[in-house]
């Protein structure tokens, strides 16, 4: 199968691309993550996945757009978990939309494999798309791999982030949102 995996960063991409290359579906990876902030972040994420990719030799199809604007501009009426129906969609529609343009057979993400995801939005995000662009979406739940990902992330030396990616994830995670400084 020819396989289009959105990546979102290189610790969640590991096991990912391991457990697909031993199913016999290695997959080519796709970094488009316009919701990842700030600017620092997005580059550290970017980059790390670049040299996981370099470093292992496999395929990456990058479309480098931090999104800043577009994204606060398509969150902004949003709130809690509203916000990640937008995220979801917005990397997903452009993971299938190239999918279909460059002939593959599928497309799927690294976010299944984080249990802090909503799975079953991304399945139902990813059907949807599937279903507009006439191409499959591959579910997989790589969950069970997410510890060990993390291990090999750090035992390389790839840059971890802290956070999901977005400047609300952020300020969720430290807890800015809650009155601490």
């Amino acid at each position: 199968m020819k396989l289009l995996l959105h990546a979102c960063c290189a610790s969640c991409s590991i096991q990912c691309a391991e457990a697909l290359a031993a199913d016999a579906v290695p997959p080519d990876l796709f970094w488009y993550n316009p919701n990842i902030h700030p600017y620092t972040e997005y580059r550290a994420r970017m980059d790390s996945l670049c040299k996981f990719v370099e470093d292992k030799k496999l395929s990456l199809i990058t479309e480098d757009e931090y999104g800043l604007r577009s994204f606060i501009e398509g969150t902004r009426d949003l709130i809690c978990k509203q916000r990640c129906i937008f995220c979801y969609r917005f990397r997903l529609e452009k993971t299938a939309r190239l999918a279909s343009e460059k002939a593959y057979e599928a497309f799927s993400t690294t976010l299944l494999i984080s249990p802090y995801q909503d799975h079953e939005l991304i399945r139902k995000t990813g059907d949807e798309l599937a279903a507009l662009y006439n191409i499959e979406f591959f579910y997989r739940d790589f969950r069970p791999f997410f510890r060990e990902g993390q291990n090999q992330a750090r035992a390389s030396g790839y840059y971890m982030q802290k956070y999901c990616g977005c400047i609300f994830s952020e300020e969720e995670r430290y807890g800015a949102s809650r009155g601490k400084q």
